[in-house]
């Protein structure tokens, strides 16, 4: 069987990623087992995308003639040590987590998407939940190997070698936010590791990755809360904050409730959710592995008791699974119930209709104001849109409900507006998923560093790839 696969029934489950950008189309796919095989493919090709699960949400993952370079079959768990764990880019952020609660470790920034392939979380420096407690994927990898457009694999790891070695260092400085991913990462005297992560597959194909863990896994508990006062489930969030053994807390805003009452998802999750309620709370407490439950439950009361404006409390205790698996399934409901309404939008009413999100973060002394901007300019033109995300982080996802593709014009805008704003406040409007190819995307990761930080980004892209092998297309464009 030749590497590389062009028949166009194979290449027909690989030409749109989880974001469904348009125009997806490819020269062929191939899935390389080894290194060896991965170094065959990118030598033997002009225009290579390195794809993993392709549940980019930016169309990073999406194709435009490219040859695509699965993961897929780079899947071995390699090693699990004390505090390491030495994986191939395509294992699964589920086969991890198996691999390390059968050794009692913890991986803690894994994003929510669990079917996620190791070495795209790196490329896109994926965030989750628990950002704001442990940080993002940068700050647990230790090593890494990597495939360059030229064939060369380089055996990095950190504190070995400087960036500077090898391209010329962007000197735009990024935000001072728990999540940041847009575009190649800068410092001064950055270590060559950095150089890759949240690079989106520009600039090297990642093949095996070293993880640092967390040598002891922690039992879990959630409670979801819900207030009639946004302002009080703010003022428990800062205090929750404070707390070490919180680890995450994500919110729903009003409109994500009513889209949970009609799509029945409050019913089958057995939670109660009140007519009025503004804002929900979905909080992860951890705790050590020798607390009993009892005490878990009665380390919560304490802390929710400080709120008392609450309406509403539904906790899952450590040991009920069951539980914490419905609660969970409640905060999915709120971003699957968006998407339902955007895909019915597009056959019912208007082809050309799409989603029309954003995921931006500021500090957190700063969210109640930009959840302010986002009611007044909605509601200034005349949108429909849910609002949900990490509020620990200070990282909020707002989402269009388009009943017209002007809509989704008119949501574009705001969308521009709310990132400009938000660069303003000293957050970054590209926080968690990436740039990909989405225009809108590329557009803030300009609005952040300026047409001259782009350039340097190029500058860093031609060090490594002149011939713009990898991943064209994605970030930016090849010239101004």
């Amino acid at each position: 069987m030749p590497l590389i696969q062009r028949d166009a029934d194979v290449l027909a489950a690989f030409l749109e990623d989880a974001a469904h950008f348009p125009g997806g189309h490819a020269a062929g796919v191939a899935a390389p087992s080894t290194e060896a095989e991965v170094v065959d493919v990118v030598r033997s090709s002009t225009s290579i995308l390195p794809i993993g699960a392709q549940s980019s949400l930016t169309g990073g993952a999406t194709p435009l003639g490219d040859v695509l370079l699965s993961t897929a079959r780079l899947n071995r768990v390699i090693d699990v040590g004390s505090d390491f764990a030495r994986v191939q880019a395509g294992v699964t952020l589920t086969d991890l987590d198996a691999a390390l609660a059968a050794a009692g470790k913890y991986y803690p920034p894994m994003p929510t998407f669990m079917g996620a392939f190791v070495g795209g979380t790196i490329a896109t420096n994926a965030a989750g939940a628990a950002t704001f407690r442990y940080g993002s994927t940068r700050d647990w990898v230790r090593a890494l190997r990597v495939v360059l457009a030229s064939g060369e694999v380089l055996d990095i790891v950190r504190g070995a070698a400087n960036a500077s070695a090898f391209v010329p260092v962007p000197t735009y400085r990024r935000p001072s936010v728990p999540k940041c991913s847009a575009g190649y990462f800068a410092s001064p005297d950055m270590d060559l590791v950095d150089l890759f992560v949240g690079s989106e597959g520009t600039l090297g194909v990642i093949t095996e990755a070293t993880l640092r863990i967390a040598p002891t896994r922690p039992t879990q508990g959630l409670a979801f809360i819900t207030f009639a006062d946004r302002a009080a489930a703010l003022r428990l969030v800062a205090r929750l904050r404070e707390e070490p053994i919180v680890s995450a807390i994500e919110h729903m805003d009003a409109r994500c409730l009513e889209l949970l009452r009609e799509d029945g998802a409050d019913r089958r999750g057995g939670v109660t959710i009140p007519a009025d309620a503004q804002i929900a709370l979905l909080a992860t407490l951890e705790l050590p592995r020798d607390v009993t439950g009892e005490e878990a439950i009665d380390e919560m009361a304490r802390l929710f008791d400080a709120a008392a404006s609450f309406d509403c409390i539904d906790v899952a205790r450590p040991a009920d699974r069951r539980r914490a698996a419905q609660l969970l399934a409640v905060r999915e409901a709120v971003p699957a119930a968006v998407n339902a309404r955007v895909g019915r939008a597009q056959l019912d009413i208007d082809s050309r209709i799409s989603k029309t999100a954003a995921d931006m973060i500021v500090p957190f002394d700063r969210l109640g104001e930009l959840m302010s901007l986002y009611d007044e300019e909605f509601h200034r033109r005349g949108l429909d849109a849910a609002v949900w995300g990490h509020i620990s982080d200070g990282n909020l996802h707002p989402n269009v409900l388009p009943r017209s593709f002007a809509d989704v014009e008119s949501g574009k805008e705001a969308i521009l507006g709310f990132g400009r704003n938000v660069i303003r406040m000293g957050g970054s409007p590209l926080a968690e998923h990436g740039v990909g190819r989405n225009p809108i995307k590329q557009r803030l990761l300009r609005e952040m560093y300026g047409d001259n930080g782009i350039d340097e980004m190029r500058a860093v892209k031609r060090a490594l790839d002149p011939e713009w092998k990898l991943a064209p297309g994605v970030l930016f464009t090849r010239e101004r």
